[in-house]
């Protein structure tokens, strides 16, 4: 379905190509998943199946794309739009309708789709990603989850017979997740649908895989069946590094499996205390009482209180829809609210979902030098922030031409140069992969241990367990739980790590914790 024959692709100014001497094949009816690290080239493979790359893109591509017998370099975008589906990382952007249920007919109008065929594609679609409810609702006033569903639904409902998704499931809680991946599946399985999917959050992709693509450095891509290519790839779930902490042979992909030869590991470790339960030093930060918000009569916060103390990590959770970006919004007095109070010891500074809305100049140095210069901090400071988060960037690069993950670096260099009292994420780890994470969560901690009050809104429970201290808990506008990371986790039957799962009942949360205890153990 999908051939790529010795493709190489280089972009106007680029040193290097970004893929190099391409040759893949994904047969009919594979969920493919491809996998490597921010910045290698995911995003280009993609854009090259639909001829994004290089009709959009400018660039030079050589080699062949053939996707279901058609080559790229002789037809358009416009031309494949019967036959490839693309969701982008910023589903917004490619939004054209006012409401849900007309953005998912949108496409259909386009291709001459007769009325009573496309009445019965959308009704199949939303009930196939469990979004029915919202088929009247406006996509403005959508969470970023949600958006994301919507974006998927139109392109399954105009009946392409590949999909390309880029981060599907970045923004959603683990249950949307799982609604939007099984629908994924029932159109590999009953349709013989070809899927592509770019994805770092392995944990929740890799079981269902058929096909991984790994995307390594200097654009080299190779392929392989899933197991044989966990064995020694640079980015991999906890399942699969816990897997090879402890010698387990084949691998395990999922929890599942892992689980079936984790007794002699739990065995192993139930002499040994799993982590430090010392409380972390709090001192006062951001206080908000009562705060309500609403968007006409959906009402998104019900008069929530919260603290955001400094010196910690706070964790703010809940499933799409919660209200936890309109709350991150409303403390930085952007939203209006319609009730209550708040007070911070200092400027409050949030890095949004869609961190290229704070960028607006023409490259990442002159972005890095104005915020050096506006917050009076020595030249090449931001500079060294954004290089620490993302190593190896080219500063004379445009923001727009950065991956999704290196934007957000950006994004979060420019902010954290500006050394706020408050500092407020909303899903940051969003196109990172799991370096990246540690990288970002360690900038965290030290900005934490700074005295900076940070929270982010996430649904990377792997993220929050390596790096959050405690936790805040939404669900439909009001908060139902407060308390240390560790047992907020292992408490919630949606919200759990892959490492917690598998250790059950011991309460171990990630990979480092186990393998600490593992060295405590043996000198006992």
């Amino acid at each position: 379905m999908i051939s790529f024959q010795h493709v190489s692709v280089t972009y106007d100014g680029g040193q290097a190509p970004v893929l190099s001497d391409v040759c893949l094949e994904v047969a009919e009816g594979t969920f493919a998943l491809v996998s490597g690290p921010t910045g290698a080239g995911k995003s280009t493979l993609l854009g090259a199946i639909n001829g994004h790359v290089p009709h959009f893109t400018g660039g030079r591509l050589s080699g062949r794309v053939i996707v279901d017998g058609l080559d790229t370099r002789d037809h358009a975008p416009r031309d494949m739009a019967g036959v490839v589906g693309f969701v982008g990382q910023d589903p917004v952007r490619g939004f054209v309708s006012d409401t849900v249920e007309e953005e998912i007919a949108y496409g259909m109008e386009q291709m001459g789709v007769a009325p009573d065929v496309m009445r019965r594609r959308v009704e199949d679609t939303l009930d196939l990603l469990g979004i029915a409810e919202l088929r009247g609702r406006a996509l403005a006033a959508l969470s970023g989850g949600q958006q994301q569903r919507v974006a998927i639904a139109s392109v399954l409902a105009a009946g392409a017979r590949v999909l390309v998704l880029d981060e599907p499931t970045s923004a959603l809680d683990p249950q949307s997740a799982e609604e939007v991946l099984a629908g994924l599946l029932r159109l590999v399985h009953d349709m013989g649908v070809t899927v592509v999917v770019a994805e770092h959050r392995l944990e929740r992709v890799l079981e269902y895989a058929d096909q991984v693509v790994l995307v390594g450095s200097g654009g080299r891509v190779t392929s392989g069946a899933p197991a044989e290519m966990m064995v020694s790839a640079p980015v991999a779930p906890p399942v699969v590094e816990l897997g090879r902490l402890a010698g387990w042979v084949p691998l395990p992909l999922c929890v599942r499996d892992a689980r079936k030869l984790a007794p002699p590991l739990r065995h192993r470790l139930s002499r040994v205390v799993a982590y430090d339960v010392a409380s972390p030093i709090m001192r006062e930060g951001l206080s908000a009482s009562g705060i309500v918000v609403r968007y006409g009569e959906l009402v998104a916060l019900r008069g929530v209180s919260i603290e955001i103390p400094a010196g910690v990590v706070t964790a703010l959770m809940g499933r799409n829809g919660a209200g936890k970006s309109s709350l991150l919004w409303a403390l930085t007095g952007v939203l209006p609210c319609q009730g209550g109070r708040w007070s911070a010891p200092g400027a409050v500074r949030l890095v949004p979902q869609t961190p290229g809305d704070l960028l607006y100049l023409d490259s990442v140095a002159q972005e890095c030098v104005t915020a050096d210069r506006e917050n009076k901090r020595p030249a090449g400071s931001c500079l060294a922030r954004f290089d620490a988060l993302v190593p190896g960037v080219d500063a004379g690069v445009h923001p727009r031409d950065l991956s999704e993950g290196q934007r957000l670096a950006l994004a979060l260099a420019v902010q954290m140069t500006a050394r706020p009292a408050v500092l407020l994420l909303d899903e940051p780890t969003r196109g990172l992969d799991y370096r990246a994470k540690v990288l970002l969560g360690r900038a965290l901690r030290e900005m934490a241990a700074g005295g900076t009050a940070v929270c982010l809104a996430t649904h990377d429970v792997e993220f929050l367990a390596q790096f959050a201290d405690r936790a805040v808990v939404l669900a439909s506008g009001e908060v139902i739980q407060t308390g240390p990371i560790d047992q907020v986790l292992i408490a919630s039957a949606t919200f759990t790590p892959q490492v917690a799962k598998i250790m059950a009942p011991e309460r171990w949360l990630t990979v480092a914790q186990v393998a600490d205890g593992l060295e405590r153990a043996g000198h006992e």
